[in-house]
């Protein structure tokens, strides 16, 4: 429990900034106020990274803009009373935050331990916490490696390190448990999303919960969710909702301190995975596109908010784009382009030189994806409101260019194929599934809440999901062709003048939703996919003990992932899969250094990288016996003096 109130209050006094800002411009939304902590937080360790300061600056930096701001949002505040000002109000948020926040307590049993990524991310925050000089380069993971072009400005891990810096909690605990603390967060901004669209509390709602049903529920044991604190899931379950819900309020009320919210979220979206700010661009766009051809409405108002989520992330890719430039994986060569489809092979259609995804990816999610992918259709039966024009917009600019081989192929190149195929994943499914089930609802009348009861059930029973790195079976691939051709005829029944046919169906979206729950609840324990970290306690003791801050560590490439993830240490080595594929990085190169090093025992290996430590796992690598001083020896591990 006091390490709960810990988390709570320092991700409070993180945000906290933020939604002073907010209220002093008067954008009452969580939206706004998670856009507006992350800007704060990004100039903050800009200054901090300009000067070469330690974390302690970055913390000052963000209390004194606190405290600029709190005059301004008390008189806001003040004016909007008197007023009486409520019309930017989300009714139902409060209760989706209560909600949520028991799902957040559901996920504390179900952290588990730090697995993939998670190591690489944590290294990041030992780091900014440690360092008393800090600076872009001063965070990467070799003492001769580069930057990497997904987190090359470390946003989200400077938000982590704020939070154990002010709570006194433990990274590891930070990453492990600040999911409990996000998930409200995330749920909420979710439903402002589906209020921005919908403008009414039943769909907004169903949106949200469908998109944790999608993301937490389906795969079992917490799902994505788990990895909340992390920067990819983040972005995608915090961030880029805020930025699409102030967005869509934009184009309905194009006012100056809306159109900057916008644009303070696409950039923190931008810095922490700048894929997915171009990712939030195609369906917004196609969005825009729709509803002109429908209504000739939000033109001048949609490029506003267009504007202000492009502009902003344009310029960090601009800033970026040298580190993009060395990235072997963007811009392949014709060997790189035969690695990567050989790693994604299941999910892609084609051959090296020209590939689009397979449709059995757009329905991998399961039972929900199913759902809403059948229910695309529905949404021309309402054109006249804004979420089925963000359905259909959105639904057929992500499909056409995921299934386009001449697209799919160039956009993969921009933006490696490591990413692009992660394009599918951006369908507005969750919208299609709130607004769809109401059309269908105002089709076939009281039978709705049977009949989605009865899919709901034969959905999860027949497509439960596909949540492996690679793509086994998928979904089912006519799924995603009566999305494609259901949008098309979507899109050709909205020019039809008529009343939108749709009606509140609550009871028959909880329905829907329900057996997905069932599943995600009674499988909800601790993924056996993250093991718990074979490193000792000791050995890492001993490393936090005994090796000096930012000191190179030579160790095996699992060992030294792990290792500088639980102390601000540099390695030499690691698994290339978590490694950025750079010209400074090499980490394939290094991975066949160390086989040399096994097999030669020669120190000049280690010495040349920087190393002054050494890590040797003595079940793996018996024959690495160095007559080098010992600081520490247990069963399996031994550490070395260099």
């Amino acid at each position: 429990m006091l390490l709960l109130v810990q988390l709570a209050f320092g991700f409070g006094v993180v945000l906290a900034p933020g939604a002073l800002i907010a209220q002093a411009l008067g954008v009452r939304r969580l939206s706004a106020a998670v856009a507006w902590a992350l800007a704060v937080v990004f100039a903050a360790l800009a200054v901090t990274f300009l000067v070469s300061a330690s974390l302690d600056l970055t913390l000052v930096l963000l209390i004194a803009t606190g405290a600029v701001a709190l005059p301004f949002a008390l008189r806001r505040r003040r004016s909007d009373l008197v007023a009486n000002h409520r019309k930017i109000d989300v009714p139902g948020r409060w209760w989706v935050f209560v909600a949520a926040s028991a799902l957040g307590v559901l996920l504390w049993h179900v952290a588990g331990n730090i697995g993939g990524d998670g190591f690489f991310h944590l290294a990041r925050v030992q780091k900014l916490l440690a360092f008393d000089d800090l600076s872009l380069h001063s965070l990467d993971e070799f003492p001769d490696g580069g930057l990497h072009p997904g987190y090359a400005f470390p946003l989200w891990h400077g938000v982590l390190a704020l939070v154990a810096k002010v709570s006194g909690a433990d990274p590891v605990d930070v990453v492990l448990h600040g999911p409990t603390v996000l998930a409200p967060l995330a749920a909420v901004v979710g439903y402002e999303a589906g209020w921005a669209l919908f403008r009414r509390v039943a769909p907004a709602a169903t949106a949200a919960a469908a998109g944790i049903a999608l993301v937490a529920m389906a795969p079992a044991h917490g799902g994505a969710f788990t990895a909340l604190a992390l920067p990819a899931t983040a972005s995608r379950q915090l961030l880029l909702p805020a930025a699409l819900a102030l967005a869509v309020e934009a184009t309905r009320t194009p006012t100056a301190p809306l159109l900057a919210s916008a644009a303070a979220a696409s950039l923190a979206l931008a810095v922490v995975h700048p894929t997915y700010a171009l990712f939030l661009w195609i369906p917004f766009a196609g969005f825009l596109v729709v509803r002109w051809l429908w209504h000739r409405r939000d033109g001048r108002a949609g490029l506003l908010a267009l504007g202000a989520l492009v502009l902003p992330a344009a310029a960090f890719f601009a800033w970026l784009l040298p580190v993009v430039g060395d990235t072997a994986s963007v811009d392949p060569d014709a060997a790189e382009r035969v690695r990567g489809f050989d790693q994604y092979a299941g999910q892609l259609a084609g051959d090296p030189d020209r590939f689009s995804l397979v449709p059995e990816l757009f329905s991998r999610t399961g039972a929900v994806a199913v759902a809403a992918l059948l229910l695309i259709p529905l949404a021309g039966l309402a054109a006249r409101r804004r979420w089925a024009a963000y359905v259909v917009g959105g639904a057929l600019a992500v499909l056409v260019v995921c299934l386009v081989p001449w697209l799919f192929t160039p956009f993969s190149d921009v933006v490696s194929l490591s990413q692009s195929r992660r394009l599918a994943g951006f369908l507005p499914l969750a919208i299609a599934l709130a607004g769809g089930i109401g059309v269908l609802a105002r089709l076939i009348g009281p039978l709705v809440a049977p009949v989605a009861l009865a899919a709901g059930i034969a959905f999860q029973l027949l497509y439960p999901g596909d949540f492996g790195y690679t793509l086994d079976t998928g979904g089912p691939a006519l799924t995603t062709w009566v999305a494609v051709v259901g949008a098309l005829a979507a899109f050709v029944v909205g020019f039809r003048p008529r009343a939108p046919l749709e009606r509140s169906a609550a009871v028959a979206s909880a329905l829907l939703l329900l057996p997905t729950y069932v599943h995600g609840l009674t499988h909800w324990t601790p993924s056996d996919a993250r093991p718990p970290n074979r490193l000792s306690p000791g050995l890492i003791e001993a490393v936090r003990a005994g090796v000096p801050v930012g000191a190179v560590v030579y160790a095996d490439p699992e060992a030294g992932y792990r290792l500088g993830a639980v102390a601000p240490v540099r390695i030499c080595v690691a698994p290339p899969g978590h490694v950025a594929d750079t010209v400074a990085n090499r980490p394939r190169e290094r991975v066949e250094e160390f086989r040399r090093f096994v097999r030669t025992g020669d120190l000049a290996i280690p010495r040349s990288c920087g190393a002054t430590w050494l890590v040797v796992d003595r079940t793996r690598f018996s024959q690495l016996a160095p007559g080098l001083p010992v600081v520490h020896r247990d069963p399996r591990w031994v550490l070395y003096r260099l």
